[in-house]
């Protein structure tokens, strides 16, 4: 029995990593399991120096999910190449990186700096308010997808996939603009965006207003926009979006995903991707599948 796939090249045990931002560097998860059973660790954001993020309060708990307006925390490339990097070599699995910035020489500036780094994938969120566009989101504008795909990939040593906005009209278009710009695949979804309001205190719940709402509630979209993305390009996807179970999984691989990541479910259950794991395989033993990649897409 199979359950080895590849994205661009890289060979990845199982089709299971995690949903950057819901798993820091490993650090915490590794007290509970061992990180080499997953096929990738995907780190949190990486930007190019230390970004402290929104003010709080900036999570909040909704019906089947939860908000964030985390703002992308983080300690900068140069502690993570210091501290992340050697901690996550330990295990044996792969290493995607992602990597998070304001405007697109900040992403490049990343790149560059990971290019020497013993990582094997870059994940380059474009979810990211562009400062120099006036806060527009980078992902929503299939022109600057492209740019910033060709910008990426001119630097970048590893295969680079692009992290897609839900947050748009049509998911194909953006798809197809990082794969003209020479992505090797795509993820998504990222979070929608949502609002939470505290009907007592009159006033919203979020020091942001608005946060990017994940958890099973939003599993249903990530799997129509998985399939949409499918048929529109021809570069490989790792599918996230409410995944707590190995059939929320199995419903993202079969509309066309490679890979799965799981997110939200981890500040649960932090053996939420152990499980999921498992079940893929208890399926395809129970199923007589001797490949994973045969349920690639077979809807």
């Amino acid at each position: 029995m199979n359950t080895k796939v590849k994205i661009a090249g890289v060979e990845f045990k199982n089709p299971v990593t995690v949903a950057s931002g819901t798993f820091g560097s490993g650090t915490e998860y590794s007290d509970f399991f061992d990180l080499g059973r997953l096929g990738a660790v995907t780190t949190k954001g990486v930007a190019n120096v230390p970004w402290e993020g929104n003010p709080t309060p900036r999570i909040a708990e909704v019906e089947a999910g939860m908000l964030n307006a985390i703002g992308l925390q983080n300690p900068g490339i140069d502690t993570f190449i210091k501290r992340d990097i050697p901690f996550l070599r330990g295990f044996d699995t792969k290493i995607i990186v992602n990597v998070c910035g304001h405007e697109p020489s900040e992403y490049v500036e990343v790149v560059e700096r990971l290019a020497s780094e013993d990582v094997d994938m870059l994940e380059i969120n474009i979810s990211c308010p562009n400062v120099k566009a006036g806060g527009i989101t980078l992902g929503t504008d299939p022109k600057k997808v492209e740019l910033i795909t060709k910008d990426v990939k001119m630097k970048a040593k590893q295969p680079v996939i692009i992290k897609l906005s839900p947050n748009v009209t049509d998911i194909t278009e953006i798809a197809k603009a990082a794969e003209a710009g020479g992505a090797d695949g795509v993820s998504l979804i990222n979070t929608i965006t949502g609002m939470k309001i505290d009907i007592n205190r009159r006033d919203f719940v979020l020091y942001n207003k608005t946060g990017g709402m994940s958890g099973p509630c939003i599993h249903p979209v990530a799997v129509r926009m998985v399939y949409q993305v499918a048929n529109a390009v021809n570069i490989p996807i790792i599918g996230m979006g409410g995944v707590r179970t190995y059939e929320d999984a199995l419903e993202l691989i079969m509309a066309g995903a490679t890979m799965v990541a799981v997110g939200t479910s981890n500040f649960n259950n932090p053996y939420t991707t152990l499980e999921v794991i498992d079940g893929i395989e208890e399926y395809m033993k129970k199923n007589n599948v001797v490949d994973v990649n045969e349920l690639v897409g077979c809807v």
